[in-house]
């Protein structure tokens, strides 16, 4: 049994190497890949705070040498594996919401803040935290710093094999992800490949592209991170070798 990790590099390598360690082959095929943008931040000293909701941001900060004119800010990040990641790059004030846009804004509405709140993001946004904090009176700048780019075809081989029955899964991490995933396969698999195919979503956010073009086999995972991504494919292959 094989499943297929559509995430962006490096993520996508670190899935892998979690799933082999689990005793799950798989194989990657990125479905976005992550470009840093040319920006300009507006000067640093008013702000109260950072809202992080990606990885990706963090890294086109470290990419553009930002990071150490950023990290005396507190961090208020979308969830653990968000947190941690700001935590390896130095900052040390670090909260996590929890792995919701919703809890994240929450937090920060509750945050007692004394100044704008700086939110360095990607060009394609799930959520509007300007909007959402707008009512609580909180003045949140938005800073696009990294765009992420479908790739132009997918791999052939994989579609063919995915046809064949050797993917017993997929696992998608992104509402974005999963709109190219239905654009590209939808209607170049039949009802029963995608009866066959089960994929595993991060949030019910992500799976709704996937449910709106008939793929039946859609599992949610219990909580919007890693881990439970991890106990989903472990829970399915237990199912599947009956072991």
């Amino acid at each position: 049994m094989k499943m297929l990790v559509t995430r962006p590099e490096p993520d996508a390598q670190a899935t892998q190497d979690r799933l082999a360690a689990l005793g799950i082959t798989s194989e990657v095929a990125p479905l976005l890949t992550r470009h840093v943008l040319d920006f300009n931040l507006p000067a640093l000293s008013g702000f109260a705070a950072l809202a992080i909701t990606s990885t990706n941001a963090l890294r086109a900060l470290e990419e553009k040498g930002l990071l150490e004119a950023l990290n005396h800010l507190p961090v208020y990040a979308v969830g653990d594996r968000t947190a941690h990641e700001a935590r390896s790059l130095g900052f040390t004030d670090v909260v996590s919401a929890g792995g919701t846009f919703e809890r994240l804004s929450t937090m920060l509405a509750l945050a007692r803040l004394d100044g704008p709140v700086l939110y360095p993001a990607g060009k394609h946004l799930s959520g509007d935290l300007a909007h959402a904090l707008a009512p609580h009176g909180i003045m949140v700048v938005t800073a696009t710093v990294y765009d992420m780019v479908a790739e132009a075809d997918f791999p052939e081989d994989v579609l063919a094999r995915i046809k064949a029955g050797e993917f017993a899964a997929a696992l998608i991490y992104s509402r974005r992800t999963a709109e190219i995933f239905a654009s590209v396969l939808n209607e170049r698999l039949d009802a029963a490949h995608k009866r066959d195919l089960a994929l595993f979503c991060l949030s019910e956010n992500v799976a709704q592209p996937l449910i709106e073009s008939h793929f039946t086999r859609v599992h949610l995972a219990d909580r919007p991170d890693e881990e439970a991504m991890m106990s989903l494919a472990l829970a399915f292959a237990r199912e599947q070798t009956g072991s």
